[in-house]
């Protein structure tokens, strides 16, 4: 009997082995991954090879690619070695319901399973495409859509004490905030939106196409709404500033004329709304569409039939862990009793006196980013 044991065992062995000799002579292939992922509890989607002590998204995945076959060892290792390219680089928290990662692989059978297997259950492959050879899905994308997940008594006015709970957003704020929101359309400079951006650095133009706020909802007794915004590319925390900024004067904190201000030259102080609740919802590929995506070699980069499995994956692993986190950790709560210190008149000579102030007032936001496409 042990003698059996112990053959099985190596029949088991030799069967693994003679996989992995299969996988090392299938050629490799440049492919897209359609990935998911709650981001809570790492630092960000990137990997910073040689620091462990931050756990990102891409070290679980690039694990799972070695794992399952898909990818020699050393690949882990250099990542250029396998064409290695995200489409946005989302920052610390922050979740995706469709981030697309470009990369070379040795197309393996049940590959999608296999990959999957070796990843923990917030972090699925949802889909997979053949891309031509020299596609990089950072260059190719013509745009990004986001998603920001926020409790409604962030628009109350200050003036008004307001129940968490209790409060509703009526249809006259929610036009207000609509109205304010569509004025980032189009392009702007973005420079009071970012850090380390000057005014007359060309990069801090960015191209709005849309943004606006949907009809709210109740979960958790706590009544949310999400806003929406796509654009050609964004800088890092620009979109929790955006939205930072319009909060601030729906509250009453500031003034609207503030918003033309800050795409000026002169520094203006924008709070930053908190990382929770911003998700990476789509990435666009329009024009590698219209010159690939009907060539008869390649699909077009277009998951409709991936759009059941992403709308599942966000009601399970997205949305409660924005709802219960915004519960336990009050992460809007405490950011909006940081509105008052921030100085929403001052001029840029204003600004360089009271630059100690809102070193105070960052501080107390919290200094990791957000899931932006920073330069």
């Amino acid at each position: 009997e042990e003698n059996g044991h112990q053959n099985k065992r190596l029949k088991s062995d030799a069967d693994e082995e003679d996989a992995e000799d299969q996988n090392k002579k299938l050629p490799k292939r440049k492919i897209v991954l359609l990935m998911a992922y709650s981001g809570k509890g790492y630092h960000g989607m990137q990997r910073n090879v040689g620091s462990s002590q931050f756990k990102t998204i891409e070290d679980d995945l690039v694990s799972a690619l070695v794992q399952s076959g898909c990818i020699p060892e050393n690949h882990g290792e250099d990542m250029k070695k396998m064409s290695f390219q995200r489409c946005a680089r989302t920052d610390k928290g922050v979740s995706a319901a469709g981030q697309i990662v470009s990369l070379k692989v040795r197309l393996i059978d049940d590959i999608l399973e296999k990959i999957n297997s070796h990843l923990p259950s917030h972090i699925r492959i949802l889909g997979l495409k053949r891309v031509t050879g020299g596609f990089n899905s950072k260059n190719k994308c013509d745009a990004r859509t986001y998603s920001y997940m926020l409790p409604t008594f962030a628009f109350a006015h200050k003036d008004h004490d307001v129940q968490e709970e209790l409060y509703r957003l009526d249809r006259e704020t929610l036009e207000r905030v609509n109205k304010l929101l569509a004025c980032y359309k189009g392009t702007h400079n973005f420079h009071n939106f970012t850090s380390q951006k000057g005014p007359r650095d060309p990069s801090a133009k960015r191209y709005i196409m849309e943004m606006y706020c949907g009809e709210p909802f109740v979960r958790e007794k706590v009544e949310f709404a999400v806003i929406q915004v796509k654009g050609q590319s964004f800088m890092m925390h620009q979109i929790r500033k955006m939205i930072g900024l319009v909060i601030a004067i729906v509250k009453g904190y500031a003034a609207e004329s503030i918003m033309e201000r800050s795409w000026g030259e002169e520094k203006v102080d924008v709070p930053k709304a908190p990382g929770l609740g911003l998700v990476l919802e789509k990435v666009h590929f329009e024009k590698y569409n219209r010159r690939f995506g009907n060539d008869g070699l390649h699909e077009p980069l277009e998951w409709t039939e991936e759009e059941e499995k992403i709308a599942v994956f966000k009601e399970q692993y997205i949305y409660p862990t924005i709802i219960n986190t915004e519960r336990e950790e009050k992460s809007m709560a405490n950011w909006l009793n940081t509105l008052p210190i921030h100085d929403f008149n001052s001029s840029a000579v204003d600004m360089q006196t009271n630059n100690k102030d809102s070193k105070k007032s960052s501080d107390l936001e919290g200094s990791d980013g957000c899931g932006d496409d920073s330069d």
